[in-house]
């Protein structure tokens, strides 16, 4: 039999927690749920069970969906994970940002743009969040960038089409890695 070899999550169970319940940050509207799967390495056919893999069979290991037969190769060591140059860098990321008062307090509606939902490079969630203060500028208060950032590298990553992102001043600031574990939403779900 086979050894497998499962494909770790950089950031453990957290992150893999967010990414499975994400879909609800700060929504108040109804969305269907996202589904996301588990991946394992399928080790290469040269590999023998109880031996270690060689170099050669790691690096043609191939990502498989848990109860998939379909593998998805891994990207090529020379594809760049990050654009040289931001595609989006003519574009506005940041369609309109707006205050509301719910039941559990005031909220900020920041609603991406098409570009805002794609664009990638690593300087683009600090110019998509000028633009948000640009719109908005009160709402550039402790904890508000990290749920801003939390949705730009997670909350758009598992549900893409959410309508708008939810940013709240009165959820308690408590650093990005607790935001990011808090999904979103530190000091609770919304009420």
């Amino acid at each position: 039999m086979p050894m497998r070899r499962r494909w770790k999550l950089a950031g453990g169970p957290p992150v893999l927690a967010l990414a499975l319940v994400l879909t609800g940050c700060g929504a108040a509207e109804d969305s269907p749920p996202v589904v996301v799967s588990s991946l394992t390495l399928a080790p290469h056919p040269s590999t023998v069970a109880g031996s270690p893999p060689t170099a050669s069979a790691q690096a043609t290991d191939t990502l498989q969906p848990t109860g998939s037969s379909a593998p998805i190769a891994n990207p090529s060591p020379t594809t760049p994970g990050v654009p040289a140059a931001d595609p989006f860098a003519d574009q506005p990321l940041i369609d309109h940002a707006q205050w509301s008062d719910d039941s559990d307090g005031r909220r900020l509606r920041v609603y991406p743009t098409q570009a805002g939902r794609s664009d990638t490079f690593p300087a683009a969630l600090g110019r998509a969040w000028q633009e948000v203060l640009t719109s908005t500028p009160d709402a550039d208060s402790p904890g508000m960038y990290d749920q801003f950032r939390c949705h730009w590298e997670w909350a758009r990553v598992v549900q893409p089409d959410k309508t708008s992102w939810n940013l709240e001043p009165w959820r308690p600031a408590v650093g990005y890695d607790a935001t990011v574990a808090a999904l979103c939403n530190p000091g609770g779900p919304d009420r």
